[in-house]
């Protein structure tokens, strides 16, 4: 199967769609722009699901859900919002369909039936959720509110790429509010600093945490946090956002409260999310020529037995060790496939396990039952060792742990060896078209010598890492003075 998957050096961008739909992720479908998630990849999404939902809990968040539709006056009420999405809008004007008279078993749009406010399918939920909380709040004793919700959302795109970028993705997508600019902020770094914990400790994937200039911010926010991971191609992924909104959605929706003093005061708010594009920086940044390659900690399952047989006695026998191998490992947490089909071949499974990334593979034939051993094949680095029996589960408990560990250390190696700092904006295209990855350069803070660069070379400043020190230079484009690092790269 994976003799048929392009090269990552020929055509990285077909690697990356061939790969989506052979391992069987996702694929178009019928609705333009739109994907069908398959099993295997909803699967992933799951396990990505149930850890953050998790650590949304650990951290004292609780879950709820808004509806789909926003009415367009709410939507517009605050103006930055509404006008940073507002082309990328579904509305819907009606709410009936009936039999076309001019086309004999067609349908069409009744005129009659025209909505008196159109509805928008939420592009992101701030207006509906803050015209909801205007009736829940009204006493210091009624914050925080501390709400995240798993949902849909719809942002008309007109170019898309599986999981990267559709008009319809699932994401999770918090929205709280307190008493405090202090404790919204703090809400802000909370939340981002959960995201790189996710991504690194279950993704393997190293992550750069910092702040987005004003032109990158969301539409809305004062401040928008963020986690940036970098891809096998040398292109930068936007991981993840936390947005510290001030008190601009409970001014354009007038959510006051009354604080301890027994004053009116507007609340403070925050906003923050992660999507199925998510599922494309996990497929980039460990995945090879062979196909995906999955970190244990979110591989649907992390063991897969391939039975090796030439009669029903051999497979019985085979069958009866696996069932215990299977138990011992489940007694231990780890999740175990036994791929019994007799419709394919071992060759054939093998192939396929490796396609899907599965990160370790025992097969058992009738010699290993005379030797009690298994094989045992590693899908990060493809090697191979055999195993006696008696110490199989511990050898495959540690092995998980060494794969996930050596997975977030080779992109880490990766990364740190795709930042380069350069200082004039010759060396910066160079690099850009040459070596690729993060450009480590001053920049003197305006929107025009971003936009220029921009227009110039496609990169756009990643984020204003927050541990960025202080360091007196000039802009790698104006030449004006400068007192900080930040980091451009070409970015999905």
């Amino acid at each position: 199967m994976s003799k048929n998957l392009t090269s990552r050096a020929e055509d990285y961008s077909k690697w990356y769609n061939e790969l989506v739909v052979k391992a069987d992720l996702a694929e178009n479908s019928a609705v333009r722009g739109c994907m069908v998630i398959k099993p295997y990849g909803y699967a992933i999404w799951e396990k990505m699901q149930a850890e953050l939902d998790r650590m949304f809990k650990d951290t004292g968040h609780v879950n709820a859900y808004f509806p789909l539709f926003v009415p367009k006056s709410l939507f517009e009420a605050e103006e930055k919002n509404a006008e940073g999405f507002a082309k990328e809008c579904a509305v819907v004007t009606h709410y009936r369909l009936q039999n076309d008279p001019d086309n004999e078993g067609k349908l069409r749009v009744d005129p009659e039936a025209r909505l008196e406010e159109e509805l928008v399918v939420r592009p992101t939920s701030e207006a509906i959720i803050w015209n909801t909380y205007k009736g829940w709040i009204q006493s210091y004793r009624d914050l925080p509110i501390l709400v995240n919700q798993w949902a849909n959302v719809v942002r008309w795109e007109m170019r898309t790429r599986l999981f990267l970028r559709t008009a319809e993705f699932l994401w999770q997508e918090g929205h709280t509010a307190h008493a405090t600019k202090e404790e919204a902020w703090e809400e802000t770094k909370l939340i981002n600093n959960v995201y790189a914990t996710f991504a690194e400790n279950f993704m393997a994937i190293p992550v750069i945490q910092g702040l987005k200039t004003e032109s990158e911010r969301f539409a809305g926010a004062e401040e928008t946090m963020c986690i940036e991971a970098l891809m096998q191609d040398g292109k930068a992924l936007q991981a993840g956002t936390s947005h510290f909104l001030g008190q601009n959605f409970a001014k354009a929706f007038d959510v006051k409260f009354t604080n301890k003093e027994g004053k009116q005061d507007f609340v403070w708010a925050t906003s923050w999310g992660v999507s199925t594009r998510l599922m494309g920086a996990l497929i980039m940044t460990h995945s090879d020529d062979k196909g995906l390659v999955l970190p244990p900690n979110l591989a649907p399952y992390q063991v897969v037995i391939v039975p090796i047989y030439r009669n029903e006695e051999q497979f019985e026998k085979i069958a009866e060790l696996s069932n215990e191998i299977i138990d011992n490992l489940k007694e231990r947490g780890i999740s175990v496939k036994f791929d019994k089909r007799d419709t394919l071949r071992p060759g054939a499974k093998f192939a396929q396990h490796e396609l899907q990334g599965v990160p370790l593979r025992i097969a058992i034939g009738p010699k290993d039952l005379e030797d009690e051993t298994v094989e045992l094949a590693r899908r990060d680095n493809l090697s191979k060792q055999t195993v006696i029996l008696d110490r199989l589960s511990v050898v495959v408990e540690d092995l998980l742990e060494e794969i996930q560990e050596n997975l977030f250390n080779k992109a880490l190696e990766f990364r740190n060896s795709h930042i380069t700092e350069v200082d004039d904006f010759e060396s910066f295209k160079k690099v850009l078209e040459n070596k690729t990855g993060f450009i480590s350069a001053h920049w003197d803070g305006s929107a025009e010598t971003e936009q220029k660069i921009k227009d110039l070379t496609k990169a756009t400043i990643r984020c204003i890492p927050i541990d960025s020190a202080e360091e007196e230079g000039s802009c790698v484009y104006s030449g004006k003075p400068s007192n900080k690092r930040v980091l451009f790269a070409k970015a999905y």
